[in-house]
């Protein structure tokens, strides 16, 4: 995918390497994070327990970037770059960020209720991109009749059902946030939006099927 056609998902990415390289300055190790690192990365934003009764509401902004170990950080941003790019791709830039941040947000939050101890990263965010593209392609008057979308979803359920039980049975994967961010992604893959026109190559000429107006559909 080009970066011009998903700019969103490009400067997250790179915010996000901006700030893993300022933890690396910081003298969090690439891997082997161990117990004598944790009081850095709680300085830099980590979700711990306690936050909302002393208002370190920042935290619930800051962890999203922040990320625990070089593995931690290499999957998510496949996964970011995988996923974001898709997602803003077919449905826009704007609802793209809104759905990040906002699943996002809901992870940290879910996070900081069940905080068992520091929690970082952009995974609850990405789970958020990951329920919205499941029920946003499937209701899209674009994208739910295209032959391939329905295989693709399948895909994404499945996906997701496999993280979800990797979670529950991996030690040190904060499923909370990973469910919080899912599941407020399922409720913005409701919400209705304009379908962004395709790139220029894409553009058909069909008398038959145009609408009235020329008017982009919404999603319904």
């Amino acid at each position: 995918m080009r970066p011009s056609r998903t700019p969103a998902t490009t400067a997250l990415i790179a915010i996000i390497v901006a700030v893993f390289t300022a933890e690396i300055v910081k003298g969090i190790p690439l891997v082997g994070v161990s117990d004598a690192d944790i009081p850095r990365l709680i300085e830099m934003g980590a979700i711990v327990p306690g936050i909302f009764a002393r208002g370190d509401y920042w935290r619930l902004v800051a962890a999203m970037f922040l990320h625990i170990g070089i593995l931690h950080l290499l999957l998510n941003l496949w996964a970011l770059f995988q996923l974001g790019g898709v997602f803003e791709t077919m449905f826009g830039t704007p609802r793209f960020v809104a759905t990040y941040f906002v699943a996002g947000l809901s992870a940290s939050i879910a996070s900081a209720w069940n905080a068992g101890g520091v929690s970082a990263g952009a995974s609850g965010a990405i789970f958020g991109i990951l329920g919205a593209l499941i029920f946003a392609i499937r209701r899209s008057p674009v994208w739910r009749h295209e032959p391939w979308t329905k295989n693709f979803t399948r895909q994404l359920i499945g996906w997701a059902a496999l993280n979800v039980v990797v979670g529950f049975t991996v030690p040190g994967i904060d499923n909370a946030a990973h469910l919080g961010g899912f599941a407020m992604g399922l409720l913005l893959g409701f919400v209705p939006h304009r379908v962004p026109p395709p790139p220029p190559g894409r553009y058909v000429i069909d008398t038959e099927a145009r609408r009235p107006g020329g008017e982009i559909p919404w999603d319904r």
